[in-house]
Protein backbone atom coordinates (compact mmCIF):
# COMPACT_ATOMS: atom_id res chain seq x y z
CA UNK A 1 0.00 0.00 0.00
CA UNK A 2 1.42 3.34 -1.09
CA UNK A 3 -0.46 6.61 -0.99
CA UNK A 4 0.52 10.24 -1.58
CA UNK A 5 -0.67 13.50 -0.10
CA UNK A 6 -2.12 16.12 -2.46
CA UNK A 7 0.64 18.65 -1.80
CA UNK A 8 3.56 16.30 -2.57
CA UNK A 9 3.66 13.19 -4.71
CA UNK A 10 6.90 12.28 -2.89
CA UNK A 11 5.04 11.52 0.36
CA UNK A 12 4.30 7.82 0.70
CA UNK A 13 2.46 5.85 3.36
CA UNK A 14 3.07 2.10 3.49
CA UNK A 15 2.63 -0.79 5.86
CA UNK A 16 5.66 -1.62 7.99
CA UNK A 17 4.17 -4.55 9.85
CA UNK A 18 0.82 -5.79 11.06
CA UNK A 19 0.18 -2.72 13.22
CA UNK A 20 2.68 -0.21 11.85
CA UNK A 21 2.84 2.42 9.12
CA UNK A 22 5.88 4.12 7.62
CA UNK A 23 5.43 7.62 6.19
CA UNK A 24 8.19 8.51 3.72
CA UNK A 25 8.90 12.21 3.16
CA UNK A 26 11.07 13.97 0.57
CA UNK A 27 13.43 15.65 3.06
CA UNK A 28 14.22 16.23 6.73
CA UNK A 29 12.17 19.42 6.98
CA UNK A 30 9.01 17.73 5.71
CA UNK A 31 9.64 14.78 8.02
CA UNK A 32 9.91 17.14 11.00
CA UNK A 33 6.72 18.94 9.94
CA UNK A 34 4.81 15.67 9.57
CA UNK A 35 6.04 14.46 12.97
CA UNK A 36 4.94 17.75 14.56
CA UNK A 37 1.53 17.46 12.92
CA UNK A 38 1.06 13.93 14.27
CA UNK A 39 1.92 15.10 17.79
CA UNK A 40 -0.43 18.07 17.46
CA UNK A 41 -3.32 15.86 16.35
CA UNK A 42 -2.65 13.31 19.08
CA UNK A 43 -2.65 16.07 21.72
CA UNK A 44 -5.91 17.40 20.29
CA UNK A 45 -7.49 13.94 20.38
CA UNK A 46 -8.03 13.81 16.60
CA UNK A 47 -5.46 11.08 15.88
CA UNK A 48 -6.58 7.46 16.22
CA UNK A 49 -4.76 5.50 18.93
CA UNK A 50 -1.04 5.06 18.13
CA UNK A 51 1.41 3.54 20.60
CA UNK A 52 4.59 5.12 19.24
CA UNK A 53 5.50 7.90 16.80
CA UNK A 54 9.17 7.72 15.84
CA UNK A 55 10.74 10.29 13.47
CA UNK A 56 13.67 9.45 11.20
CA UNK A 57 15.81 11.34 8.73
CA UNK A 58 13.08 11.29 6.06
CA UNK A 59 10.48 9.04 7.63
CA UNK A 60 7.99 8.85 10.48
CA UNK A 61 7.10 5.44 11.89
CA UNK A 62 3.75 4.88 13.58
CA UNK A 63 3.64 1.69 15.63
CA UNK A 64 0.80 0.14 17.56
CA UNK A 65 -1.83 1.39 15.10
CA UNK A 66 -5.25 -0.15 15.71
CA UNK A 67 -6.57 0.32 12.17
CA UNK A 68 -3.55 0.94 9.91
CA UNK A 69 -5.42 0.84 6.59
CA UNK A 70 -7.94 3.39 7.80
CA UNK A 71 -5.27 5.71 9.21
CA UNK A 72 -3.22 5.48 6.01
CA UNK A 73 -6.20 6.66 3.98
CA UNK A 74 -6.76 9.55 6.37
CA UNK A 75 -3.13 10.67 6.31
CA UNK A 76 -3.10 10.61 2.53
CA UNK A 77 -5.60 13.47 2.59
CA UNK A 78 -3.72 15.67 5.05
CA UNK A 79 -2.37 19.08 4.15
CA UNK A 80 0.62 19.46 6.44
CA UNK A 81 1.99 23.00 6.83
CA UNK A 82 5.71 23.66 6.98
CA UNK A 83 7.21 23.52 10.45
CA UNK A 84 6.65 27.00 11.84
CA UNK A 85 9.14 28.82 14.01
CA UNK A 86 8.12 28.70 17.66
CA UNK A 87 9.01 30.47 20.86
CA UNK A 88 9.45 27.37 22.98
CA UNK A 89 12.48 27.00 25.20
CA UNK A 90 15.95 26.43 23.81
CA UNK A 91 18.46 24.02 25.32
CA UNK A 92 21.84 25.74 25.51
CA UNK A 93 24.87 23.46 25.24
CA UNK A 94 28.25 24.86 26.35
CA UNK A 95 31.11 23.94 24.02
CA UNK A 96 34.85 24.30 24.07
CA UNK A 97 35.75 24.54 20.40
CA UNK A 98 38.96 22.52 20.65
CA UNK A 99 38.22 19.48 18.47
CA UNK A 100 40.95 17.70 16.48
CA UNK A 101 39.12 18.23 13.18
CA UNK A 102 38.88 22.03 13.50
CA UNK A 103 41.63 22.70 10.92
CA UNK A 104 39.95 20.41 8.39
CA UNK A 105 36.52 21.97 8.99
CA UNK A 106 37.96 25.48 8.74
CA UNK A 107 39.58 24.61 5.41
CA UNK A 108 36.35 23.17 4.06
CA UNK A 109 34.41 26.24 5.18
CA UNK A 110 37.06 28.63 3.89
CA UNK A 111 37.54 30.40 7.23
CA UNK A 112 40.17 30.67 9.94
CA UNK A 113 40.10 28.03 12.65
CA UNK A 114 38.83 30.45 15.30
CA UNK A 115 35.90 31.41 13.07
CA UNK A 116 34.47 27.87 13.07
CA UNK A 117 33.15 28.40 16.62
CA UNK A 118 31.47 31.68 15.72
CA UNK A 119 29.74 30.15 12.72
CA UNK A 120 28.65 26.95 14.40
CA UNK A 121 27.33 28.79 17.47
CA UNK A 122 25.42 31.37 15.43
CA UNK A 123 22.57 29.03 14.42
CA UNK A 124 19.59 27.61 16.27
CA UNK A 125 19.27 23.87 15.70
CA UNK A 126 16.42 21.41 16.07
CA UNK A 127 16.58 17.72 16.92
CA UNK A 128 15.21 15.98 13.84
CA UNK A 129 15.44 12.46 15.24
CA UNK A 130 17.45 10.31 17.64
CA UNK A 131 19.46 7.16 17.07
CA UNK A 132 22.89 5.52 16.96
CA UNK A 133 23.23 5.62 20.78
CA UNK A 134 20.90 6.51 23.68
CA UNK A 135 20.63 10.30 23.88
CA UNK A 136 22.26 10.93 20.50
CA UNK A 137 20.22 13.58 18.67
CA UNK A 138 20.64 14.49 15.01
CA UNK A 139 20.43 18.30 14.88
CA UNK A 140 19.44 20.14 11.72
CA UNK A 141 20.06 23.84 11.17
CA UNK A 142 23.38 24.21 9.38
CA UNK A 143 23.01 25.88 5.96
CA UNK A 144 23.78 23.69 2.97
CA UNK A 145 27.11 25.37 2.23
CA UNK A 146 28.44 24.21 5.63
CA UNK A 147 27.51 20.54 5.26
CA UNK A 148 30.49 18.20 5.61
CA UNK A 149 31.22 14.57 4.73
CA UNK A 150 32.10 12.02 7.37
CA UNK A 151 35.75 11.17 7.93
CA UNK A 152 37.29 8.72 5.47
CA UNK A 153 38.46 6.61 8.42
CA UNK A 154 36.25 6.48 11.52
CA UNK A 155 37.83 6.77 14.94
CA UNK A 156 37.76 3.70 17.16
CA UNK A 157 36.81 5.92 20.11
CA UNK A 158 35.10 9.29 20.24
CA UNK A 159 34.95 10.70 23.80
CA UNK A 160 31.68 11.49 25.55
CA UNK A 161 30.72 15.11 25.05
CA UNK A 162 32.37 15.45 21.65
CA UNK A 163 30.57 18.00 19.45
CA UNK A 164 30.61 16.80 15.87
CA UNK A 165 29.45 17.43 12.30
CA UNK A 166 28.53 15.06 9.49
CA UNK A 167 26.44 15.73 6.40
CA UNK A 168 23.68 18.23 7.30
CA UNK A 169 23.78 17.34 11.01
CA UNK A 170 25.40 18.49 14.24
CA UNK A 171 25.47 16.24 17.30
CA UNK A 172 26.93 15.69 20.74
CA UNK A 173 28.15 12.20 21.66
CA UNK A 174 26.48 11.29 24.99
CA UNK A 175 28.94 8.47 25.64
CA UNK A 176 32.27 7.22 24.32
CA UNK A 177 31.77 5.21 21.13
CA UNK A 178 33.44 4.66 17.77
CA UNK A 179 32.45 7.32 15.24
CA UNK A 180 33.27 8.90 11.92
CA UNK A 181 31.99 12.46 12.39
CA UNK A 182 34.16 15.59 12.25
CA UNK A 183 35.00 16.60 15.84
CA UNK A 184 35.00 20.36 16.41
CA UNK A 185 34.59 20.72 20.16
CA UNK A 186 33.79 19.28 23.56
CA UNK A 187 30.86 19.67 25.94
CA UNK A 188 32.57 20.08 29.35
CA UNK A 189 29.99 17.95 31.16
CA UNK A 190 27.99 15.55 28.95
CA UNK A 191 26.22 13.89 31.91
CA UNK A 192 22.84 15.66 31.35
CA UNK A 193 22.52 14.26 27.81
CA UNK A 194 21.37 10.86 29.08
CA UNK A 195 20.13 10.35 32.63
CA UNK A 196 18.08 7.28 33.52
CA UNK A 197 16.88 8.90 36.76
CA UNK A 198 14.73 11.38 34.78
CA UNK A 199 11.24 10.66 33.48
CA UNK A 200 12.63 11.43 30.01
CA UNK A 201 16.24 10.15 30.07
CA UNK A 202 17.29 11.98 26.88
CA UNK A 203 17.92 15.72 27.12
CA UNK A 204 17.66 16.07 23.34
CA UNK A 205 14.39 14.66 22.02
CA UNK A 206 12.81 15.14 18.57
CA UNK A 207 11.67 18.73 18.14
CA UNK A 208 13.95 20.17 20.84
CA UNK A 209 15.57 23.48 19.86
CA UNK A 210 19.29 23.76 20.62
CA UNK A 211 21.93 26.47 20.66
CA UNK A 212 25.65 25.98 21.19
CA UNK A 213 27.43 28.46 23.44
CA UNK A 214 31.19 28.85 23.05
CA UNK A 215 33.15 28.53 26.29
CA UNK A 216 36.79 28.75 27.28
CA UNK A 217 38.82 27.94 30.36
CA UNK A 218 37.87 25.51 33.10
CA UNK A 219 34.28 24.14 33.24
Amino acid sequence: MTQSTPESRSVRVRRAGRCALLVELPDAERAAAFHAELLRRRAAGTLPPVAEIVPGARTVLLDGVTHPEQLARRMAGWEVPSRAADDSGVVEIPVRYDGPDLPHVAARWGVRTEEVAARHASYTYRVAFCGFAPGFGYLTGLPAELHLPRRDTPRTRVPAGAVALAGPYSAVYPRATPGGWQLIGTMPDPAPLWDLTRDEPALLTPGTRVRFVAESGAP
